[in-house]
């Protein structure tokens, strides 16, 4: 019954899976690590840890981090091989890039449809001069 290869001190892969995503959630609701570690109860260094997969979140911690983070605690983690667990991987690894949610942050404060149609026009350009260059 028990896995020999998983040991109970070791961090897997889906620890870093989900360390990512705590970060990527945090991060989407402009939360600092001091902040997110002040309403869970820990320090901004523990949070450190989780995030980078260091340590692994035990199952009451992270069900509180999901509260605190306003998400089901199903969100941090992948749900097999189907096609919305791949758009979801997908959705997390683009708001790893720098810049990305700050970038959607300030999108979304955008009310006016037109400005926003005109703002995503805007960089779609600099995107395909970019690719233009790189070709």
């Amino acid at each position: 019954m028990d896995d020999p290869s998983v040991s109970p001190k070791r961090v897997t892969k889906e620890d870093v899976i989900v360390g990512l995503r705590i970060q990527t959630m945090r991060k989407s609701r402009g939360l600092s690590q001091t902040a997110l570690g002040v309403a869970i109860g820990v320090t901004f260094q523990q949070i450190q840890k989780y995030e980078n997969g260091t340590n692994r979140v035990g199952a009451g911690r992270l069900s509180v981090i999901a509260r605190v983070l306003g998400v089901p605690v199903s969100v941090f983690f992948e749900e097999g091989d189907n096609a919305a667990a791949q758009e979801k991987t997908e959705a997390f690894g683009f708001l790893r890039v720098p810049g990305a949610i700050d970038l959607l942050n300030a999108f979304i404060t955008i009310e006016n449809d037109q400005l926003r149609r005109e703002v995503l026009a805007l960089v779609r350009s600099a995107s395909r001069m970019e690719q233009d260059q790189g070709a």
